[in-house]
């Protein structure tokens, strides 16, 4: 589990191999993360765009942008959380993961969320920190 806190937002991310959706021998893996957003504010927020940068063992980074989270827009007032689970696939084993998400506050106050690195490796392998 990996968790980063901004401005009263808590953002929680649990990432896990799926081997039933990898073929290793073609070089294809696959991650599912679940991310928990918490609004530990006291104000509402609403979170509008994502924004990923994901990187494999090779070093090649891809990043990704969007509108919200798979399909929403979620409003959170003060206390509420927010779950969902997607994934990634990559061409390697082992990969990062980390990025933001932009939201804005009822007044309109926009900030970038942290979304923290996660790692993305296959169990019991063997890490390799740069």
């Amino acid at each position: 589990m990996y968790r980063a806190t901004t401005k009263g937002v808590q953002v929680t991310v649990t990432p896990r191999f799926s081997p039933e959706r990898s073929d290793p021998e073609r070089g294809q893996y696959f991650w599912a993360y679940t991310v928990e957003i918490v609004n530990l504010g006291a104000d509402t927020v609403q979170l509008k765009s994502r924004h990923w940068i994901i990187t494999d063992a090779l070093g090649r980074v891809q990043e990704v942008r969007g509108a919200g989270v798979v399909g929403e827009e979620p409003v959170l007032p003060p206390g509420a959380h927010f779950e969902y689970t997607s994934g990634v696939p990559l061409p390697t084993s082992t990969g990062i993961m980390e990025g933001s998400y932009n939201l804005v506050t009822q007044s309109g106050e926009m900030f970038d969320a942290e979304v923290p690195a996660f790692s993305l490796d296959l169990p019991g392998a063997a890490r390799t920190l740069n």
